[in-house]
Order: C-alpha cells, then structure tokens, then sequence
C-alpha cells in the first residue's frame, strides 16, 4: 500500500509545472490577439484619415479659380492648374501629410497620400509600423456648364 502511495506520488510530481506553462501560452495568444484588433483598428483610422486627407487636398486644388480670366471674360470660371496642384500640396503640408499631386491631364490632378502610424501590441509579433494608402482625382472644371463639360 505504501509503495503505490509513493508511485502516484511520483506521478503527479511529473506533471507539476504543465498548468503553469499552458497559463502562460494561451496569455500570450489572448494579449496578441487583443492586441491585433487594436492595431488594426488604428490602420482602419489611418486609413479614413488618408482617404480624407486626399479627397480635401484635391477638392483645395480644385478652388483654385483664375480670378484674372473669370473677371476679363464676363465670369468663366477656369481653374489655374498650377494654382490647383501647388494649393493640394500646401493642403497636405499644413496637415503634416506625406504625399504627392500630380496632373492626370489638363483638367484633372491626382492625390496621393501615406500615412504611417506606429503598431502599440503587434511589434511582439515584428509588425512595428501600419502603412496606409489612399488617392483622389479633382476635375478642374466648374459648374454644370463650365469649361470641357
């Protein structure tokens, strides 16, 4: 009797530590877990606010009215492309946004914006930054009747 009390001792010495390391294993996965959703909730962010960012760089280009020609020619209004693209870029360099603005054609630019924001949980798994991308086109044209409509 006393020699099978010692063997279930013996036994259960033998898995002493295993709850421990399984506590610390699915831990782990639940803070990654949590942590993923939060991260990607921020990339989401990022990504509305690039998307803004660039639809209003390219609507402050679009603006950009050549008041010169709109008052010699009894109110056409005709955007100054020049004006239209150097007014994207200060848009998007007051908002502290990295991106570009290029014309298309005579008529329409492009925004391009990048954000990056900084990943909080996901560095545990090498993911260190969240990159995020957006683009918008303005037409240069005003009105309903305005000029190549």
């Amino acid at each position: 009797m006393a020699h099978q009390a010692a063997s279930r001792a013996e036994r259960r010495s033998g898995d002493r530590g295993g709850l421990s390391i399984f506590t610390v294993i699915i831990t782990l996965v639940v803070v990654v877990f949590f942590g993923a959703i939060v991260d990607f909730g921020r990339q989401l962010d990022a990504r509305h606010d690039a998307n803004i960012a660039a639809e209003e760089a390219a609507r402050a280009g679009a603006g950009q009215i050549d008041a010169d020609r709109a008052y010699a020619h009894g109110g056409t209004f005709v955007i100054n492309r020049s004006d239209a693209i150097r007014a994207a870029q200060n848009y998007l360099h007051a908002g502290g946004y990295t991106g570009t603005v290029t014309p298309l054609d005579d008529h329409r630019i492009s925004v391009h914006v990048t954000i990056t924001r900084r990943a909080i949980f996901l560095p545990l798994i090498g993911i260190t930054a969240l990159h995020v991308q957006a683009d918008a086109v303005a037409d240069l044209v005003t009105g309903v009747e305005g000029e190549n409509r």
